[in-house]
């Protein structure tokens, strides 16, 4: 393999991110094939050379250390790589919040979506956020048979060798814990002991871990589980996943519990009965963060009681029951060397500041977001200020401010473009945004390889082996120009085979992924298309709403009559949580002709399936219900939640199509324009009969 090396002082933190990116890719690589495979296909030079200019990589830019870089990975790796595991229960991630208006408005949400006056009682537990590594445990009648780590949520990696080697676990539990139990928290390293870690590292010659995190994610993904077994790794229970039988009523209760089947639960746990007890256990817990042996980045807010907790349930990804109140972001003073622009799969033109690079929280910072061309004249940011940073929600650098007294005579304005600087297309702001757009669409190589690695990403297409640096090489050899083009990827096999790494092992495992994923989830495939504003909770509303996707293409097609345009639009808005902006963007996708051909062309390479439907066997399962006026017994909000989890498609307004109208006091004119359809009109009590609710 010839590489070009050029000097690390003199390249730009973009082109040693790249370069970064593909040594951690062939470093891997090589490694499979020496101690995976007995197969090495470069010597043993070659291969040092690989892992000195990674490293001297690291040290000029250490901010861009990867997580999978072979400095971070110790001992020897062997063959396969971690198998995977469905959670039987998804891990949720939390939902942040940063001041004590963000709790209070917490509080008061849940208060109105269980219908609870002020004068209700309402407990809470606040507990220790742990800056460690998620980790689900499963005990079957009392023994450990599996590990995960959280993964995406739904599927994360199979662990479980390495967690036995973990003292801190417990292998086997009482007799009184139910025979299915999985125990959920956090894997850490304690400082003392990652302190201990580095140092040996250095001793070693080897490089040091970033902070105790990655220390123990590093130790925790080991192939080599005694490596694991050497690290002090330890580990804080703190919720409940799977489970044949009740453990206990309250959360608090449960904490007690899992002390008593020998886990480590945190000390500073506490029982609030009120907003100020919240607040005042954050501040405790806050002032002891530095004198604590491991790291914490705020505080985790639960309802205590299980039955609202259930009723509660979840939007999206995070679970409505719980809140993380994170620490303030720590701050540093550097300057701006200059301001770049950086072009998203949007067309999104985002101005981003070279800086200085300083410690923040730990980690040396380099880059930092300005936003958008108005973030940059509210703070009159210019090159060569001295300036405030923090890291936001401790991950996203971003300037704070800019040191007034501090600015020298030299600093530049800075002159946002009008103009894409990758494809050169005119740059607009549309009415009422505050970012301005690249018009190039596909066009615009920058827009088009963020697309391309959207689609590949583990929450959309998920290709295992076909990541940014194999997109972007396979754009710039001009072999995939669209998604499409990478399930025929496979024709240009003998071409590939030219390639540095790609033996006929690699092409087979990246075709075996590829052609894994020909057949894929509507609500996947929407995600994948990377629609401005449509996420994953959005993709899935829409699988569910249109069923397949020449229902979804025939009712937003261009060629459609004015009328049938506006029927399409009314129906997206009618589509509980969707707006007229969304409604707007979806619909602007789907009537541009090149992104149907696009669609076209890759469904034609698919087999889509249709989505899974939270309840097939209810009596509202596919039926459209609206709910309108007050409800006694539960918050509209919760209605709605329940009718969801039943099957039934919520919607905000009365139409043709509506099967039942559920009416609370005061139900005014949905409850006349229902009568005039002809809709089924319920009362709360007779809904909640029907969908078989308790009666009290």
């Amino acid at each position: 393999m010839t590489r070009d090396h050029p000097d690390p002082s003199k390249m730009s933190a973009d082109d040693a991110a790249q370069e970064l990116a593909y040594l951690a890719e062939r470093i891997a690589y090589h490694d499979r094939k020496y101690h995976g495979e007995d197969a090495p296909d470069i010597s043993d030079a070659d291969y040092d050379m690989l892992v000195a200019r990674n490293n001297a990589l690291e040290a000029s830019f250490p901010e861009l250390i990867r997580p999978d870089s072979p400095s971070q990975r110790v001992g020897t790796m062997v063959s396969g790589s971690f198998g995977k595991i469905r959670h039987a229960q998804p891990m949720l991630s939390l939902s942040n919040g940063f001041s004590a208006e963000d709790i209070a408005d917490f509080v008061t949400r849940i208060r109105k979506f269980l219908s609870l006056a002020e004068t209700d009682d309402i407990a809470f537990t606040a507990e220790p956020k742990i800056d460690g590594l998620s980790l689900s445990l499963r005990y079957e009648k009392g023994h450990l048979v599996q590990a995960a780590t959280r993964g995406d949520g739904s599927e994360g990696e199979d662990v479980t060798a390495n967690i036995r080697t973990v003292d801190a676990i417990p292998k086997t539990l009482p007799d009184t814990v139910p025979d299915i139990f999985e125990v959920r928290g956090e894997v850490y390293m304690d400082r003392k002991d990652f302190l201990a870690l580095n140092a040996d590292q250095e001793r070693k010659g080897g490089k040091i871990f970033a902070n105790p995190r990655n220390a123990a994610a590093g130790s925790l993904r080991q192939k080599d589980v005694s490596i694991t077994g050497s690290r002090n790794l330890a580990f804080f229970a703190y919720s409940m996943g799977e489970a044949s039988a009740p453990v206990a009523a309250t959360h608090t209760d449960f904490l007690a519990a899992l002390r008593d089947f020998g886990f480590s639960v945190n000390d500073l746990s506490r029982h609030c009965l009120s907003l100020d007890d919240m607040l005042a256990t954050y501040d405790a817990i806050g002032s002891q963060r530095a004198s604590l042996d491991y790291d914490i980045d705020g505080v985790v807010y639960k309802v205590d009681r299980h039955d609202y907790q259930e009723r509660l349930g979840q939007v999206a990804r995070a679970p409505r029951w719980a809140l993380a109140h994170k620490f303030p972001a720590e701050q540093a003073e550097t300057t701006i060397i200059k301001i770049d622009i950086q072009v998203g799969r949007t067309g999104a033109l985002t101005p981003v500041a070279r800086l200085t690079p300083v410690t923040v929280g730990g980690v040396v910072v380099s880059n930092a977001t300005l936003h958008n061309e108005d973030e940059i004249a509210r703070k009159d940011i210019r090159i060569g200020d001295h300036v405030i940073i923090q890291r936001a929600g401790d991950v996203i650098p971003q300037v704070v401010r800019v040191l007034d007294e501090k600015r020298p005579d030299d600093v530049q304005i800075f002159t946002f473009p009008d103009r894409c600087p990758v494809c050169d297309s005119d740059a607009i702001r549309p009415e009422g945004e505050a970012v301005r757009r690249c018009t190039g669409g596909l066009a615009c190589e920058a827009q088009l390889v963020e697309q391309l690695k959207h689609f590949v990403s583990r929450d959309a297409f998920d290709i295992e082996g076909l990541g940014a640096r194999q997109i972007e090489q396979f754009l710039e050899l001009g072999w995939v120009k669209t998604p499409a083009d990478i399930f025929r990827l496979e024709t240009r096999r003998d071409k590939l085979a030219t390639l540095d790494g790609y033996g006929a092992k690699s092409l087979d495992n990246l075709f075996a992924s590829i052609n894994a994923r020909r057949t894929i989830g509507l609500e996947r495939f929407i995600y994948a298309l990377g629609i401005r504003q449509v996420g994953q909770a959005t993709s899935r509303l829409l699988a569910l709403h249109y069923g397949d996707l020449d229902m979804m293409m025939s009712a937003l097609d261009p060629e459609n009559t004015e009328s049938e345009h506006e029927i399409a639009i009314a129906a997206l808005v009618d589509i509980d949580q969707i707006g007229d902006a969304m409604a707007a963007d979806i619909c602007r996708f789907f009537g541009d002709t090149a992104h149907r051909n696009i669609v076209n062309d890759l469904a034609s390479e698919l087999s889509i399936l249709p989505p899974e439907r939270p309840s097939e066997d209810s009596a509202v399962s596919g039926k459209t219900v609206v709910f309108t006026g007050t409800l006694a017994r539960m918050s509209r909000a919760e209605a709605k939640a329940k009718a969801e989890a039943l099957g039934a498609k919520v919607s905000g307004s009365v139409s043709a199509k509506t099967d039942y109208l559920i009416a609370g006091a005061d139900a005014g004119s949905k409850a006349r324009k229902a009568a005039e359809l002809g809709v089924t009109v319920l009362s709360e009590d007779e809904w909640r009969a029907l969908i078989g609710a308790p009666s009290s």
